[in-house]
């Protein structure tokens, strides 16, 4: 098992227990999947679980959340196929886990607007690391799950919002990993 993280802000490597190692993707799609492929070579992981925080789109969201289902929400190749698609591709558009929770919309920006394409395709929450890190799992055939805390509305006041919050979902996430020890 190997814990993967945006940043040192959102969880400190010395709050898990020892014999799990963390590692710090840095923000952003490229970032993610570079550490993600970097964790399993180093690691041999069976597992992957990704903490981090993210803006809720849906409004009766907080606290901390299971993600089951992650899709892309900034490719946009229109007219070669519509937004969240990648043309001419044989790769999943989304991945999904074995659990009860929400969806995640991934993409290199972040989410200050209200967005109608996200209500469009039952976006709960995004983030801009998961969809790359579900990618490389399914890649490598090696099972993720995703712990998201709810840090913004995902509006204007984002970034005051997720800078004051970014650190608050630790302990909620440590309770959720003794489930996986």
């Amino acid at each position: 098992m190997v814990v993967i993280a945006a940043l040192e802000s959102e969880i400190k490597a010395h709050s898990l227990p020892n014999h799990i190692p963390v590692v710090y993707s840095g923000i952003g799609k490229i970032n993610a999947a570079i550490a993600t492929f970097q964790a399993i070579q180093r690691y041999q992981p069976q597992l992957i679980i990704n903490f981090g925080t993210v803006g809720k789109i849906n409004p009766t969201l907080s606290g901390l959340v299971t993600i089951n289902k992650v899709i892309q929400r900034d490719i946009s190749a229109e007219p070669l196929a519509p937004r969240g698609i990648v043309p001419l591709s044989t790769k999943p558009n989304e991945f999904t886990v074995n659990a009860h929770g929400y969806v995640c919309g991934t993409g290199d920006n972040f989410v200050t607007q209200h967005d109608p394409w996200l209500i469009e395709q039952g976006v709960d929450v995004v983030d801009m690391e998961l969809f790359a890190i579900a990618a490389i799992s399914f890649e490598h055939n090696i099972n993720w799950i995703s712990y998201k805390f709810i840090s913004d509305a995902a509006n204007e006041d984002s970034a005051h919002e997720w800078s004051s919050k970014v650190n608050h979902g630790e302990d909620l996430f440590l309770e959720k990993l003794k489930h996986h020890l």
